[in-house]
């Protein structure tokens, strides 16, 4: 291609992260904002920087943290579980910044608030900015739980409007309206007195936790044509791979939602929340889908610009489930490997594994089997960051806290109880510190500082 890739030798971990301690603090581009010595996470291509260097992340999923934050009798428990991401190096955390309806609500109607669960919000933010912890904060669910798209179409019905299915979330002016009126993008934290608009500690806001679309599985109730009688197919010729790409139409809601979130917060980054089907921009893709077909596209959600980086999740266990552990991990290699590669050549963006596990109700589960998984996808993940690839980040599903078995489905870690899993993923932690600070060490002597 006329350039070539560098090749970076790593130092060993101890060192790199020495290394961190004396750079990382310093870099910055002139005149970006910086927040009590934060700066913002960026997309920057196929890397996420901070201050103009790379980052790399690690870390998991605990979507809970603002419901138990709400009660004091329960904060100990987010408290302790970001002192727990802290302690093992981890640098992200995902997490629910919506409870719509029912027992406990964030929103109890439609722009109506419960103050307390805001303030558990506020708390979580406040901690993991205490910790140096950054936050993906999702906006909305694709299910039942918490409320979810459900809850947005049963509050228009509630207001005498006609909509046939819960789908119908994506396209109905009145539930497009509930759902921009999310006071969530507009609080002022409480206890830092920071606007979350203005908050390094917030990554990105996340769109919708898996979003689906089953009313219609082409996933062209989302997508808007041109109003021109013809479209046109444009065929373009990318590293080396002819791909056909329909550059007229784009997905609606996830186009409007993600240039609206951006017009209220542009300090953020956007992701939609994706588990990563292939769609009909690429049919050829769906080889990978595992059978499954739900409404969105990979390829078309992730290139619509206001869009910074693309997600994927992955439970082999429960999209194979007749298939061996075997056949499950093999699925979840030649899953990551399809994303990370078009991550790099067709989207040219970053990817996160926001979502990956092993259910302890899966068959021949052990908590052996559960570590050797997971560090096949940290393996994956490191390989992509080492070599420059897109592929930056993995979050496991999921983290509980002690006294949390109520809450249990199968895939939580408690990492106080799991000590073996605790290493794997501090392993990995480090591994991916090292990296920044190998990367940022070789930025800082090529330019002679």
């Amino acid at each position: 291609m006329g350039s070539k890739r560098r090749v970076l030798i790593l130092p060993t971990l101890a060192v790199a992260i020495a290394i961190a301690a004396a750079v990382l603090p310093n870099g910055g581009h002139a005149g970006e904002a910086v927040v009590d010595g934060r700066r913002f996470a960026r997309a920057s291509g196929t890397r996420f920087t901070v201050g103009g260097r790379p980052f790399y992340s690690n870390g998991f999923s605990a979507y809970w943290l603002m419901y138990m934050a709400s009660d004091p009798a329960d904060r100990s428990k987010a408290a302790a579980t970001l002192g727990q991401a802290a302690r093992l190096r981890a640098t992200l955390v995902r997490t629910w910044a919506f409870s719509d309806g029912g027992y406990r609500p964030l929103q109890k109607s439609p722009g109506v608030y419960n103050e307390d669960m805001f303030m558990g919000l506020d708390f979580v933010i406040a901690e993991a900015r205490k910790r140096g912890l950054y936050l993906i904060l999702s906006l909305v669910n694709n299910w039942e739980g918490f409320g979810g798209k459900k809850q947005y179409v049963q509050w228009a019905r509630d207001q005498g409007h006609y909509l046939g299915s819960d789908d119908e979330f994506f396209t109905s002016d009145v539930t497009k309206r509930f759902y921009k009126n999310h006071a969530v993008l507009t609080r002022v934290n409480k206890i830092t007195g920071v606007a979350y608009k203005d908050d390094p500690t917030i990554f990105a806001w996340e769109l919708m936790n898996e979003p689906r679309c089953q009313g219609d599985l082409s996933g062209k109730t989302l997508q808007v044509h041109a109003v021109q009688s013809y479209v046109s197919v444009h065929s373009e010729k990318m590293c080396g791979e002819f791909v056909m790409i329909d550059h007229r139409f784009v997905q609606a809601w996830i186009t409007e939602m993600a240039g609206y979130v951006k017009s209220l917060d542009p300090n953020h980054m956007v992701e939609i929340g994706l588990e990563g089907f292939y769609g009909e921009s690429m049919p050829d893709r769906k080889k990978f889908n595992a059978g499954h077909t739900v409404g969105t596209d990979f390829i078309a959600n992730n290139l619509i610009p206001t869009v910074d980086f693309a997600t994927i999740h992955s439970y082999p266990d429960q999209w194979l489930p007749g298939a061996s552990s075997d056949e499950q991990v093999e699925f979840m290699r030649r899953w990551m490997a399809a994303h990370i590669r078009d991550a790099a050549r067709l989207l040219r963006k970053p990817l996160v594994v926001t979502e990956f596990g092993w259910s302890a109700r899966s068959s021949g589960y052990t908590v052996e089997a559960r570590d050797a998984y997971f560090r096949r996808v940290f393996d994956a993940v490191y390989a992509s960051a080492r070599g420059g690839g897109p592929c930056a980040g993995g979050l496991f599903w999921q983290v509980m806290a002690p006294g949390m078995e109520g809450w249990s489905d199968g895939y939580e870690v408690v990492l106080e109880r799991s000590p073996s899993t605790a290493t794997v993923v501090g392993y990995q932690s480090a591994r991916m510190v090292g990296l920044r600070a190998a990367y940022c060490a070789d930025w800082q002597f090529g330019n002679g500082r």
